[in-house]
């Protein structure tokens, strides 16, 4: 009874799917339109379930393309969208018919035949063009052999590596894989090696060059077994000129326009301020709008980010030798007030000495002479003489020199010799720093951007 119930269950699923090939081919075949014989008898007991040598081993796919355009390369997305054309051959059996010419199918017939399950494996999105019509091509040829064509727009993830963007050269790939079939079943090639693919000599591209291109035949590798796949790789070289006049040369100059305040003079403060904040602001922009076309977060460093910070460091750093030199036009008046007061207190010990040493020889003379008369004796209130007194008439002054103001004068002193020694690039008229950045400035950015080209470009 199980055995009866198992027959009776297989017999209806035969008579179903006899009624569905029926429904499809009747579908095909309507209002009065008949398939030519040779058709008919192709399509006589044609099972499209079944790929062709079933039982006979895997069957060849060869698979040749041509690139129609690469509309977009987006770095944000790490992606290009591009419109190609599809063909495969493969020989099919059951389809050898007698005679010398192939027969060109409408593409909707495709639907009767069995056809590669292959797909793109990076594809984000693809769509099949349909104006007017399904953009497919079927053509059997007599020994069996059948051309299907596909016209496809898709788009297809690429990793980049923008550490030198954009000097950059970034390598794409197209893979094709069969999706249900294993490598027991179905066998992918190129059907002319390196030349199956062609389109890229003649495509131009917006900020891209394509360098070179090749193809390979690989398996991929999945719990579910191995798959055959093709993969075409192609490399494209960015175009550097527009990024050169959009980035590099407006960053160069805008340095070039932070160097203008060293010959302005260091009194004129608004003007030479302004040039400073307004070289900051504007680098500032710069850098932010060179970025917005980039991804937003990345662990990349790329090239041009590095040449943006190196304008930016030599832009910030000319508004901090203004400040610098500014300061030390500052400390240099304070310094040359201590030192004229350095140089009145050393007068005025000098003036005192002359002075000494003339009331010590006057006072020697007057020992000498003899005595007419004894000199009176001092009383309890007598003056003390000032030995600066000439005639030792005038009583000796109580005032000395102010502790305080000496003791200030040592410690200024002391702070600037400090500085002096832990300063080792101290200029002693600070109006030649200016003189200095003049030509420091110049040469320090040329010596960068010549290591920097050389490093991006050959290395």
């Amino acid at each position: 009874m199980a055995f009866s119930v198992s027959g009776g269950t297989a017999f209806t699923i035969l008579l179903i799917c006899r009624l569905l090939e029926s429904s499809l081919l009747n579908a095909e075949v309507k209002e009065g339109e008949i398939l030519p014989p040779t058709i008919q008898r192709l399509m006589k007991g044609y099972n499209k379930y079944l790929r062709p040598f079933f039982d006979n081993g895997p069957v060849t796919v060869g698979m040749s393309l041509d690139i129609a355009s690469i509309d977009t390369i987006s770095e944000i997305n790490m992606d290009y969208t591009a419109t190609i054309f599809l063909r495969q051959r493969w020989t099919d059996e059951r389809l050898v018919f007698e005679g010398n010419k192939s027969l060109s199918l409408d593409g909707r017939l495709v639907e009767l035949l069995w056809v590669p399950d292959t797909f793109i494996v990076d594809s984000k999105k693809s769509f099949l063009h349909d104006i007017t019509v399904e953009n497919r091509l079927i053509r059997i040829f007599p020994n069996g052999t059948v051309l299907y064509a596909l016209r496809i727009t898709t788009t297809v993830a690429c990793n980049m590596d923008l550490t030198k963007y954009p000097m950059d050269k970034q390598t794409c790939t197209l893979q094709l894989e069969s999706w249900g079939y294993n490598i027991n079943d179905v066998m992918f090639y190129w059907t002319r090696g390196n030349e199956s693919v062609s389109g890229l000599d003649t495509l131009q591209l917006a900020q891209y060059t394509v360098e070179d291109h090749y193809t390979s035949v690989s398996e991929a590798i999945y719990e579910t077994g191995h798959y055959p796949k093709l993969v075409f790789h192609f490399e494209l070289k960015r175009s550097i000129l527009y990024f050169i006049l959009e980035t590099y040369v407006p960053s160069s100059l805008l340095v070039v326009l932070s160097w203008v305040s060293f010959w302005i003079s260091l009194s004129s403060v608004p003007a030479r301020i302004c040039i400073g904040v307004t070289t900051v602001l504007t680098m500032t922009t710069l850098m932010m709008g060179a970025r917005t076309s980039l991804p937003n977060a990345n662990c990349f460093i790329k090239a041009i980010d590095v040449y943006l910070g190196i304008c930016f460091s030599f832009i910030f750093g000319a508004l901090i030798e203004y400040a610098v030199a500014h300061f030390c036009t500052l400390t240099y008046t304070d310094s040359h007030m201590i030192m004229y007061g350095h140089h009145m207190h050393d007068f005025d010990d000098e003036m005192n000495g002359i002075v000494t040493t003339i009331s010590t020889h006057s006072r020697a003379k007057r020992r000498k002479e003899p005595a007419a008369t004894p000199p009176p004796a001092p009383t309890s209130t007598e003056l003390t003489v000032s030995p600066s007194s000439p005639t030792g008439s005038e009583p000796k002054p109580e005032a000395s020199p102010p502790e305080t103001t000496n003791w200030c004068l040592t410690v200024l002193a002391t702070l600037r010799k400090v500085l002096r020694s832990i300063n080792c690039c101290h200029v002693e008229n600070p109006h030649h720093i200016d003189n200095y950045s003049r030509v420091t400035f110049p040469l320090s950015f040329v010596m960068v951007n010549l290591l920097y080209w050389t490093y991006y470009l050959y290395f």
